[in-house]
């Protein structure tokens, strides 16, 4: 089969669905990648795939230019002819499922978080609903990576006869190893990998950092992950500050996510929505006990108080309470804590289980076929 991927980021294309790709196309399977191009292409292109740079303003709102994206994808369904398209994130999932639809081109689609957008209950929300329901109501699959995400949008009358649950992007548990935690003769290092960004927890992070380290001797903590560019100039001036009176050491983009994780002893995500937090997944597989958003698409990856801790959303107060309460652990309590994480990503989580739903899904099409 000729399969179309419809996409806003490599990078998570090649973090999370690596696997997914790898097997699509070691079953002989020709893979098509629209994308934004970036260096993480060449990554896409060496496994194998097809790269197609395409224009798309991830957290634009411009009217004009997403018609420009809608056309761009007609004319790509068109020029192309895939036999299914798979589409990840809001605006291929929108505009290519809308093309698919108009195109009659089978179409399995990712709905792998809300966004603040919808969640706001405003007119934007309302207007995004109704594009979701005419999008996906003749797609062949609406996957959905936590039932909450599910439940919400098939009150809306989305994907109610077409739709299936995912436990997210999964984790490569083979890859993913659970590592020894870590001595904390110099200390308790918290870590936070999130895009910088408000609707990610950036704020509450740091000011929870601020405090705890006002009060605590021998906790640290690293923030890991990139600007977004409408954001740059505002965190910037702040975290170049909080860097100077050593509140929190900022990494910047990073390849090797699971060497930090590993070296460090809790993983904090403080994001406002998810779809399912690879994060989470990742820190929980490591063997890291997690303190996480009480939302959905967090709370699923957290056996509360046995693998990790979770916190009311958008409070300073709430996060700081729940750093505490992991300071107040002992040693051996946060390291036990850390274990019943990694086993609960492999009971729950084994990437195995995502790569085979799609398997299935695409049966069913060529069979129809």
């Amino acid at each position: 089969m000729k399969i179309l991927i419809l996409t806003n980021y490599a990078d998570g294309l090649y973090l999370f669905r690596r696997e997914l790709l790898m097997e699509l196309l070691a079953a002989g399977h020709r893979i098509l990648v629209s994308v934004p191009w970036d260096e993480q292409c060449r990554k896409i292109e060496e496994l194998g795939c097809e790269v197609i740079p395409t224009v798309l303003e991830r957290r634009g709102s411009n009217p004009v230019k997403d018609l420009k994206l809608l056309f761009f994808y007609k004319g790509l369904l068109k020029r192309e002819a895939p036999d299914v398209v798979l589409t990840y994130t809001i605006k291929p999932n929108l505009y290519g499922g809308l093309a698919c639809r108009r195109g009659h081109v089978p179409c399995i689609c990712n709905i792998t978080g809300l966004g603040t957008a919808i969640e706001s209950n405003g007119i934007l929300s309302k207007v995004l609903l109704c594009f979701y329901k005419i999008s996906m109501a003749k797609a062949d699959c609406v996957f959905f990576q936590n039932k909450g995400n599910r439940i919400f949008m098939q009150k809306y009358g989305i994907a109610k006869k077409n739709s299936r649950l995912l436990p997210g992007s999964g984790v490569n548990l083979q890859q993913r190893l659970y590592r020894t935690y870590p001595s904390e003769t110099d200390g308790i290092r918290f870590l936070a990998v999130i895009r910088i960004m408000k609707d990610k927890g950036i704020d509450e992070y740091l000011q929870a950092a601020e405090r705890i380290t006002q009060t605590y001797q021998k906790v640290s903590f690293y923030l890991a992950g990139e600007y977004e560019e409408e954001t740059r100039e505002q965190y910037e001036s702040i975290l170049g500050r909080l860097e100077k009176e050593k509140v929190v050491k900022y990494l910047g983009h990073i390849d090797n996510v699971e060497e930090v994780m590993a070296n460090s002893h809790v993983i904090v995500h403080p994001s406002y929505h998810e779809g399912l937090s690879n994060v989470l997944l990742e820190g929980a597989a490591c063997g890291r006990p997690v303190l996480a958003s009480n939302i959905a698409g967090c709370r699923e990856t957290v056996s509360e108080n046995v693998s990790g801790i979770l916190f009311e959303p958008k409070q300073t107060e709430a996060l700081t309470g729940a750093i505490e309460r992991i300071l107040s652990l002992t040693f051996e309590e946060r390291r036990a804590m850390g274990i019943a994480a990694r086993k609960w990503v492999e009971e729950h989580f084994d990437r195995k289980i995502v790569i085979k739903a799609y398997q299935e899904e695409l049966q069913k099409i060529k069979n129809r076929r």
